[in-house]
């Protein structure tokens, strides 16, 4: 197992030498492996299909969902929980693994204890720590029954022979043995429990949040060491070059998101005041549109809660109409958008319209990173979604253009300062994408 968002060096670790980093880490490496190492275990008799509850198993896929197993461990083309999604972190790139009921290149092997070791403590069968890209600092939150059901869903699917190729991370992280400093020094086990001051449905928002959701993954920012700043949780992070907003009083809407559009967001994916889901958050709300809406509403209830108090930016100044990018990015704004956009208004209420640019999300974002992939690759729901649509203008659209419109577009729509180093930000993603 080995999926989910990369790796990051303690934040105490700024201004040491490369090193003094790896001389601690593998000081924290020795203590750890001594504290957690783990055995190997035998072989499990293969799991018979038709022995599972079938109740469990239906409640395992609702959960799966919410973890969005199926999206980390199936590469494109390939064939469900196969694994070989390549993961890009700062140390190399992770490929998922295949958490099948294959016996021989999946977990057909592994005991409902094995799995539980593995989302509770980050060890697999053999008792090799397996990397923090596998979101196990979350999963650890997981009950006991939830993880049972998710067990009892993963081992009734299709069994698949498939080996996804090897790691390609850079010293000192392609050692295995390192992940146990890893551990020690940000690694927290313990299911969560319930906080007393709240309702249940609250609770079960923060557990699922917390745990198999595993949010903070992409909306909390990093240490250079891959590990989530715990004092900054949910303050906003980095998802596969996407920006992934603050889900707290950091949020940056220039809305106040409610539980009740939150939920709308979560369920169908666009919500007429706020934008709609792109980049790594599309997957997210097309598993969430299948689970029980429950979940998601406690889901909703949870995040709407972290967000009290959230202010939105102030309208920045505006520019000089006679500012020459703001002309030319008005000439292609003219030119490629205004037709649809021009023609959104707070009334855009159904799904085929654009919503309002004033009020997404990525305009109105502190960096131009998710605008730049929107205006990129455009906005296609899932196969069977519904939403808004946009096409990409990757390959129709110059750099020069598209820097030039970006300033337009934040200008007039937009809340807080212009965007700044715009045309690096917009040669290092074009760059990033390549030809398709």
């Amino acid at each position: 197992m080995g999926a989910g968002n990369g790796l990051t060096l303690p934040v105490f670790y700024s201004g040491m030498s490369a090193k003094e980093v790896i001389a601690t880490l593998a000081i924290a490496s020795a203590l750890g492996f001594s504290l957690v190492a783990e055995p190997a275990r035998p072989a499990s008799v293969p799991t018979d299909k038709l022995a599972m509850d079938t109740t469990l198993v239906a409640r395992g896929a609702d959960l799966a969902a919410i973890g969005n197993c199926a999206a980390c461990h199936t590469r494109e083309d390939g064939k469900p929980f196969a694994g070989g999604r390549p993961l890009k972190t700062p140390f190399g790139t992770i490929y998922s693994t295949n958490i099948t009921p294959d016996a021989e290149t999946g977990i057909g092997k592994w005991s409902s204890d094995d799995f539980l070791r593995a989302m509770h403590e980050g060890v697999d069968r053999e008792g090799r720590n397996l990397y923090p890209a596998f979101p196990y600092d979350h999963f650890t939150r997981v009950t006991d029954s939830d993880v049972d059901a998710i067990y009892a869903f993963i081992m009734t699917r299709e069994p698949v022979r498939d080996i996804p190729p090897q790691n390609k991370l850079s010293f000192p992280m392609s050692q295995r043995p390192m992940i146990s400093g890893w551990k020690v020094l940000f690694f927290e086990r313990g299911v969560y429990r319930a906080d007393p001051q709240h309702n249940a449905e609250w609770n079960r928002g923060a557990c699922l949040v917390e745990g198999l959701g595993h949010c903070g993954s992409c909306h909390t920012p990093r240490n250079a060491m891959g590990a989530e700043k715990r004092s900054r949780y949910l303050d906003g992070g980095d998802a596969e070059g996407w920006d992934a907003p603050a889900l707290n009083s950091a949020s940056a809407s220039p809305s106040a998101w409610t539980a009740e559009q939150l939920y709308t967001y979560l369920r169908q994916g666009w919500d007429k005041s706020h934008g709609t889901a792109v980049g790594p958050m599309r997957p997210v709300v097309h598993d969430l549109s299948e689970v029980p809406e429950s979940d998601v509403k406690a889901i909703a209830k949870y995040v709407a809660s972290n967000m009290e108090g959230a202010k939105p930016p102030s309208p920045a100044p505006a520019p000089a109409a006679d500012d020459p990018a703001l002309r030319k990015g008005e000439t292609v704004f003219k030119g490629a958008c205004a037709s649809c956009h021009e023609a959104a208004g707070a009334d855009a209420v159904q799904s085929t319209k654009p919503i309002p640019l004033d009020v997404t999300t990525s305009v109105n974002a502190p960096k131009p990173n998710n605008a730049i992939h929107v205006i990129l690759d455009g906005v296609w729901p899932q196969s069977g979604d519904k939403g808004p649509m946009m096409p990409g203008f990757e390959g129709a659209i110059t750099q020069d253009q598209l820097v030039s419109l970006l300033v337009y577009v934040r200008a007039r729509y937009g809340r807080g300062p212009p965007w700044g180093d715009l045309p690096d930000q917009v040669r290092a993603i074009m760059l990033s994408e390549g030809p398709r």
